[in-house]
């Protein structure tokens, strides 16, 4: 075997090695559980996340809150982490799709009516324990019109 073919070949390996790993890295069953919005708002302001195995490898959010005049509301969708827009329950005209952007981190898109008006960049922690968003909203010719943050911990 000559020293061209053995390199081409190890590269190769390297190559589905390194796919394999990243494919593995990017469970979705490293978010399963509730999550709980950091606020400074006072009670009985409250916001969290549920994430559940939905599927053949995706998963099902569901997101719970009060506001501050105690008002509750709930909402969720589900998603194979395929970037395919899928219905949102309890939102009107609304619908999200997600994809991975590596291992710990996914692209959600909402749409309303066919449009999508947010982006939201969600990334776990190295240790598991934390999710931090990044919101980005859009108008209706994609142009930014404001960003915010959230950070959820796990609940124990």
């Amino acid at each position: 075997m000559s020293t061209r073919t053995f390199l081409s070949g190890m590269a190769a390996l390297v190559a589905v090695v390194a796919m394999a790993a990243e494919a593995q890295a990017q469970d979705p069953a490293t978010r399963f559980g509730r999550w709980q919005m950091d606020s400074d708002n006072p009670p009985p302001f409250i916001n969290i996340m549920t994430y559940e195995p939905w599927g053949d490898g995706g998963m099902s959010i569901k997101v719970e809150a009060t506001n501050a005049r105690g008002e509750d509301s709930a909402w969720g969708y589900n998603t194979l982490f395929d970037g395919e827009l899928r219905e949102v329950w309890g939102q009107e005209n609304a619908e999200t799709a997600v994809e991975w952007v590596d291992a710990r981190t996914t692209r959600i898109s909402n749409a309303r009516g066919g449009r999508v008006t947010q982006v939201i960049i969600n990334t776990l922690s190295e240790d598991g324990n934390t999710i931090s968003n990044e919101y980005v909203r859009l108008d209706e010719n994609g142009k930014v019109t404001g960003v915010s943050h959230a950070v959820y911990r796990r609940m124990r």
